[in-house]
């Protein structure tokens, strides 16, 4: 049988578990969102807000989140994403695609390859047990082509995931919904961290780096800023303990050399993509990926 594992555990929603709970001295104060959010568990502390508001916020958030899977999941046979790797070519792709797919080639150029969305042939021949080779060879972020019109993949046996930049993607779109509704002072966490301004109190918003195996070794304090943590065995092939969820797409021996990469970032998606790339590169060339991109920090590196 064919794995059907998630390299990142990404874009599904549970309606039913999502939902407000009030907490602080007041109700019109803090309302604490709770639920399942793109594959994991998720959470938005709201300020400043009623139960009633911070309820049509939560309805709000879970449409824009089917919305954005219904694009960027790999898992899903009619997302965008799906039908470009099913079919080679995606006409009128959305916009919100085409944006990953932008930043995702300037990822790819300022980390000599090491970011690579075509990276997913290799993926799923090495859980699979085939043929390794034959997926390297429809490996290259060259030989995509996209504009407004279209995006087309030109190798046989091409195809792409979104799965180490989308997520962060995601979490700014949903952190621009709250901004649209008038929330200045938010934390989001779906997988990736977002702040939009900072506590009531006046301090930043404390967001923890946490190790695959739950242990948090450091803690970064945020204000109208991003978070993103990669680690390649955060996420295992279940049958298969040594081959994690971030692989190289280079030449074959290119082996993983960090275990976990922090990036801050006025956005979630260059943090996200950061992270992912850094996982691949040692710290000298990290620092010199993250130093392409203005405003990004690496927060943690070990």
């Amino acid at each position: 049988m064919r794995s059907e594992f998630s390299r990142r555990r990404f874009l599904t929603i549970s309606a039913a578990a999502v939902g407000f709970v009030a907490t602080g001295a007041s109700a019109d104060e803090v309302q604490r969102w709770r639920g399942q959010a793109l594959g994991a568990s998720a959470s938005m502390t709201l300020t400043r807000i009623s139960p009633k508001d911070a309820q049509q916020i939560g309805h709000a958030v879970e449409q824009e989140l089917v919305r954005l899977e219904q694009i960027f999941s790999l898992y899903r046979a009619d997302s965008e994403l799906s039908q470009l790797n099913r079919e080679g070519q995606l006409k009128y792709p959305s916009p919100e695609l085409l944006d990953v797919m932008s930043l995702s080639g300037a990822l790819h150029a300022a980390s000599d390859g090491a970011f690579d969305p075509t990276v997913q042939p290799l993926w799923i021949a090495r859980a699979n047990g085939d043929d390794v080779e034959a997926a390297r060879a429809a490996i290259g972020w060259e030989s995509v082509r996209f504009d407004t019109t279209e995006i087309r993949l030109l190798r046989p046996g091409m195809g792409l995931t979104l799965n180490g930049i989308a997520q962060g993607y995601i979490t700014d779109q949903i952190a621009a919904l709250l901004r649209r509704r008038g929330l200045d002072q938010v934390l989001i966490d779906m997988g990736e961290i977002a702040a939009i301004g900072g506590r009531p109190d006046g301090q930043g918003w404390r967001a923890g780096i946490v190790t695959p195996d739950g242990q948090i070794v450091q803690h970064v304090a945020l204000r109208d800023r991003a978070l993103a943590t990669s680690a390649p065995f955060g996420t295992v092939v279940p049958d298969n303990r040594n081959l994690g969820h971030i692989i190289d797409p280079r030449e074959e021996g290119a082996s993983e050399l960090q275990t976990l990469v922090s990036i801050s970032a006025a956005t979630a998606v260059v943090a996200d993509g950061l992270s992912t790339a850094c996982c691949l590169l040692d710290k000298k060339a990290a620092q010199a990926v993250v130093d392409n991109f203005p405003d990004a920090n690496i927060e943690k590196l070990i």
